[in-house]
């Protein structure tokens, strides 16, 4: 029998640690292979960044660590740049992925937000997707023919009160508060008369006839079939035609000469006018067909009768996988930034943090 004496449950801390956080992160840890890749664009991104900042001055936030701190916020859906500062603080994991050593101040969030502005002028979060793409490229998980293309609803971070009329000015608030009472009953409202005080580049839109209308963007993708992966992304305002606008500029980018392109997409993409487009830019539309009473679908037999149509079709609805991470993990289900620009840089950046966790995925798999 083996016995055991009581611990001692002293309350007193040590004042040193010879166990660095390198050592305390376990070596299977999924944050590691992360980490390698990020470093890998980061290092490519290197002359880039010298670029952006001036040779004399104030030592501002290294951009490395910026961006390694913003892709934790996607990776572990932290609301906000306040609480990311917070953790940042007495998290060990997220101190060692970002870099900083356990006795380094945490940067104050005004701070943080700033230089993350410089980042947005730099145009980083397009240049850190493309770098992704090409280490993604390297390892021969891409498609160069068959692609599949979709749209989002990005629900923009202003309320219902905040759309008024363009020709009437804001109404203030009552008894001193700092929200007005808006009735809306009866009122026709739409965006060619109302705009948003508070995101003026944010539309009213529904994506479907029975759902609610709520001021919005649209973040568009274009995903290669073979693994899943985004090779190109849009954000836009929402309006009608701002799906197949998007996608006809997408294609537009994918290199085609002498191989068969295909590109895949819902039945919204069904439209006469999208199809002929595409099959000028020497794109095959693999779409599926929008067929009822009233309407003939522009895709015919001369398309539907190939097995790689088939195929298209059932490659084509993984793209609901990348949204579905981009909105709940990511957290742009609601934006928390303002703009089209700003709101566009962070779809961009998400997307290429999706990548990364499906490339390692991919890389386990095949271990």
């Amino acid at each position: 029998v083996l016995l055991y004496m009581r611990g001692d449950d002293q309350q007193q801390s040590g004042v040193f640690s010879y166990i660095s956080a390198e050592q305390r992160v376990p070596q299977d840890h999924p944050l590691r292979p992360l980490r390698r890749m990020v470093d890998e664009v980061l290092a490519e991104l290197s002359p880039r960044f010298t670029k952006m900042y001036a040779k004399r001055g104030r030592p501002s936030i290294a951009p490395e660590k910026l961006l390694r701190a913003l892709l934790l916020q996607v990776l572990y859906t932290i609301r906000s740049e306040r609480q990311l500062m917070e953790q940042l603080d007495y998290n060990m994991l997220y101190r060692w992925f970002v870099g900083l050593n356990m006795d380094d101040p945490i940067w104050d969030v005004t701070v943080f937000t700033k230089n993350r502005e410089r980042l947005l002028k730099g145009d980083i979060a397009q240049a850190f997707f493309q770098k992704v793409l090409e280490q993604a490229r390297a390892q021969s998980l891409l498609s160069e023919d068959h692609f599949t293309v979709d749209g989002t609803l990005i629900e923009a971070w202003a309320g219902q009160k905040s759309f008024q009329r363009k020709d009437q000015p804001p109404q203030p608030p009552e008894d001193g508060g700092s929200n007005p009472t808006v009735n809306f009953h009866g009122e026709k409202r739409s965006n060619q008369t109302h705009q948003s005080t508070t995101d003026p580049e944010a539309m009213l839109y529904r994506k479907s006839g029975g759902s609610e209308s709520k001021l919005s963007y649209l973040g568009h993708v274009l995903m290669e079939n073979r693994n899943g992966l985004v090779v190109d992304t849009r954000l836009t305002r929402a309006t009608g035609t701002a799906e197949r606008d998007a996608a006809l500029d997408m294609a537009a980018r994918i290199p085609g000469g002498t191989r068969q392109v295909t590109l895949g997409g819902d039945k919204n993409y069904d439209t006469r006018d999208f199809v002929n487009k595409l099959r000028e830019a020497a794109v095959t539309p693999h779409v599926a067909q929008n067929q009822h009473e009233r309407r003939t679908s522009a895709i015919d037999e001369r398309t539907t009768r190939h097995e790689g149509y088939a195929i298209s079709q059932r490659k084509r609805k993984r793209v609901e996988e990348i949204f579905g991470w981009i909105k709940t993990i990511a957290g742009l289900r609601k934006t928390r930034h303002r703009g089209k620009a700003r709101v566009g840089w962070m779809f961009t950046f998400a997307a290429a943090a999706y990548n990364l966790v499906r490339m390692r995925n991919l890389a386990q798999a095949a271990a």
